[in-house]
């Protein structure tokens, strides 16, 4: 009897596979388990004289209404001065996770939450990222706070980091929060309810639009992409959907990155080592060159971040509706990121894409266990205490995320590539707008963007390069494997 390849169960072990394959423990231990009893059997959260009581505080969260591995949670005010004052209170992770326990291990072997689309393989046991650790909505959690100053062209001259008692006082999805700030829609009804939350909103907006100013200010790159989602109903995949970016996520997306950028100045400001999150001048250069003169812009011969922003900026303005289709060519040239360690004295290098010189992961720290080092490393600042790393675990530890992120990224792809291949199966014969993702010795890649969908061009691939934009006909979909192959023309 065949498979039913639209089965949630089916997908499952698929993923469970592939995460295997790809060097990651998709179990946990019994010493883990043990470990989670015993946190379980710790006294609530209190404060303390170094540990700020702010449950009171109308904190607020926005993230995907399926999440429920809640990292961050926010609250803002305006000065006397017209600056707007920004908390930003992060899961306080390591306040229950002790460094070098077996939990800790789990959580640095795998280094990330692996997302596919029939089952989360979580870093930390969804009892702490879920429950324990999670700023769930209603209850008394501890978080590390980052405040910062925000002036009125997006400038933060002024940031500090503290521990607190918090309180999430509305979970909040950006569905629907985006689509109310974007006026598309109904204010939400948890927003309408509760007092005082929407000038919240409000501000936190305003505040978030001069992050985004400033940065823009200094070249920072403005994206858009179209990233998919497995449509499941009744355990079978239905489709395909869009996920696609509104005023909410431009939101968090610009209070974090600027968390971030505050958090890894102040390690640097207080002689600390830290693990750094950088994006080098892009090696592919020539191909973004390639790419504007197709539309009529030249860039300089050297890369340049404004120049760059400047050309993204004004073809969002003049084609809308590609803009994600450009994005995705750039991203794809510019390349990835990786972990390095951050010394006294040596410059571990900037964020070419954020167009800044500081940025460390420190705002997903039930998900991303360089997030928790960095808490760790914060931590002990705050508390005068002597780092709890030295330069050489943190060179290991940079080692293994970006060994391990490169993984996650083959898992997550394998399955998208499965459910694609499930859905396209129907599809077998049609044509498509597309864009080349890359060029590898194992074949040229593609992605056609509606719906977004990866595959290999097995016919007619000769002289591609990545970010054409070409017509391409499906082949076939195997959901054995995720194989989707295409052939250039129609």
């Amino acid at each position: 009897m065949m498979n039913d390849h639209s089965s949630n169960d089916w997908l499952t072990g698929k993923a469970h596979q592939a995460m295997i394959e790809n060097g990651f423990e998709p179990e946990f231990s019994p010493e883990v388990w043990s470990q989670v009893d015993g946190i379980r059997a710790l006294p609530a959260a209190s404060a303390g004289a170094m540990i700020r009581d702010m449950r009171s505080t109308l904190w607020s969260s926005i993230d995907n209404a399926t999440s429920r591995d809640l990292d961050q949670i926010e609250w803002a005010e305006r000065l006397d001065n017209g600056d707007i004052r920004v908390l930003v209170g992060i899961a306080d992770v390591d306040a229950m996770v002790a460094k070098g326990s077996p939990i800790d291990d789990h959580a640095r072997q795998n280094t990330v939450t692996v997302y596919t689309e029939s089952k989360i393989f979580p870093m930390l046991p969804e009892e702490l990222s879920t429950d324990l650790t999670s700023l769930d909505e209603g209850v008394d959690r501890l978080a590390v706070v980052a405040e910062m100053i925000i002036k009125e062209n997006g400038d933060v001259p002024q940031s500090t980091f503290f521990r607190a008692l918090v309180n999430n006082h509305a979970q909040l999805a950006y569905e629907d929060v985006g689509m109310w700030l974007d006026g598309q829609g109904e204010m939400p009804e948890k927003v309408a309810r509760t007092q005082g939350l929407r000038e919240q909103l409000e501000l936190q907006q305003q505040a978030a639009i001069r992050l985004q100013k400033y940065r823009s200010a200094k070249g920072a790159l403005d994206f858009e992409s179209i990233e998919s989602a497995a449509v499941v109903e009744d355990g079978q995949i239905k489709g395909i959907r869009s996920v696609e970016t509104n005023a909410a996520r431009k939101l968090i997306e610009n209070f974090m990155v600027a968390a971030n950028v505050e958090m890894a100045e102040f390690l640097e400001n207080n002689g600390a080592l830290s693990l750094r999150r950088v994006v080098r001048t892009p090696e592919r250069w020539d191909g973004i060159r390639r790419i504007a003169a197709e539309y009529g812009d030249s860039l300089p011969e050297q890369p340049d971040q404004r120049s760059l922003a400047v050309f993204l900026d004004k073809r969002r303005s003049a084609d809308r509706e590609h803009f994600p289709d450009l994005s995705l060519s750039i991203i794809k040239l510019i390349g990835s990121g990786e972990y390095v360690v951050q010394r006294q004295g040596e410059d571990a290098g900037g964020h070419f894409g954020l167009a800044v010189n500081d940025y460390a992961h420190s705002t997903a720290p039930n998900r991303r266990f360089t997030d928790i080092v960095v808490q760790r490393l914060v931590k002990a600042v705050i508390g005068n205490a002597e780092s709890p790393y030295t330069a050489a675990e943190l060179d290991a530890i940079a080692s293994q995320a970006n060994l391990q992120e490169r993984a996650s990224r083959k898992v997550e792809r394998k399955m998208r590539k499965i459910v694609a291949a499930t859905v396209m199966q129907r599809h077998v014969g049609e044509t498509f707008q597309g864009i080349v993702t890359g060029d590898t010795s194992a074949g040229v890649y593609a992605r056609i963007l509606r719906p977004p969908v990866d595959g290999r061009i097995v016919r007619g691939e000769q002289r591609l390069d990545v970010g054409d934009k070409v017509t391409l006909r499906l082949l076939s979909a195997n959901p054995n494997n995720g194989f989707i192959d295409f052939a250039v023309g129609k």
